[in-house]
């Protein structure tokens, strides 16, 4: 079969990759990082991250999960939210920490968000602070013990940040009023969590992602990815 897709492929980009030396994941992750570490990773409404701080604020992330979150390995953690800065933060950081992303979508109503929580198991949950009010409605129904809430502009700089979350909360109207005992906010747990991240021994056998199907002929169903 001719691979005609290799003939929109940039000067440089290389048709096959050597994964090779990688044992996971984590160690694709890590090696891009160390490797181009001042390039720009992901960018977002006019913010980046670069490798470098992107390694920064998983490695932050992690060991926050490992050291207060009352977490173990293994555990699944679930991310609801949109294209955002956090997203990748929130993902590698919960792979560096020897746990399991589950995958929720944003748009799902309360039914749908109860659902998943319960039969994949999530103990821990970050989201944008849009569908917090959701999560409110079932999360006492659901074994989820840490809620960890972001709003959209909690990785631009200043004064950015404050103008777009201002503009989201008070303008747009669009984070509605939701309580949840001891949600705390992504922002404040890059911000304090302690240096020391322990890494994981992990392989390419072990399970990185719940990741549920569409569920358009019956109940979404968790495929197990390593």
């Amino acid at each position: 079969m001719e691979k005609t897709w290799l003939k929109q492929y940039t000067e440089g980009v290389p048709h096959e990759l050597d994964l090779d030396p990688a044992e996971s994941l984590v160690d694709i992750f890590t090696n891009a990082c160390n490797y181009h570490g001042g390039q720009i990773a992901y960018s977002s409404l006019g913010q980046s991250l670069t490798y470098r701080e992107l390694d920064d604020l998983t490695a932050r992330f992690a060991t926050w999960l490992q050291t207060e979150a009352g977490l173990s390995r293994g555990d699944r953690v679930a991310i609801m939210m949109p294209n955002l800065l956090q997203y990748p933060v929130a993902l590698f950081g919960i792979l560096r920490a020897g746990m399991i992303i589950v995958n929720v979508n944003p748009l799902y109503t309360p039914r749908e968000l109860e659902f998943q929580l319960i039969d994949s198991g999530a103990r821990a949950i970050v989201l944008a602070s849009m569908s917090a009010a959701t999560l409110a409605e079932v999360i006492n129904e659901t074994s989820v013990e840490q809620v960890i809430v972001t709003d959209v502009g909690d990785l631009f700089s200043f004064p950015q940040r404050l103008m777009v979350n201002f503009i989201l909360r008070h303008i747009k109207k669009m984070v509605p009023r939701y309580d949840i005992n001891n949600a705390v906010s992504l922002r404040s747990v890059l911000a304090t969590s302690p240096a020391g991240l322990r890494p994981e021994q992990l392989s390419g056998a072990d399970l990185a992602v719940l990741q549920y199907t569409g569920g358009t002929t019956g109940r979404a169903k968790g495929a197990m990815l390593s």
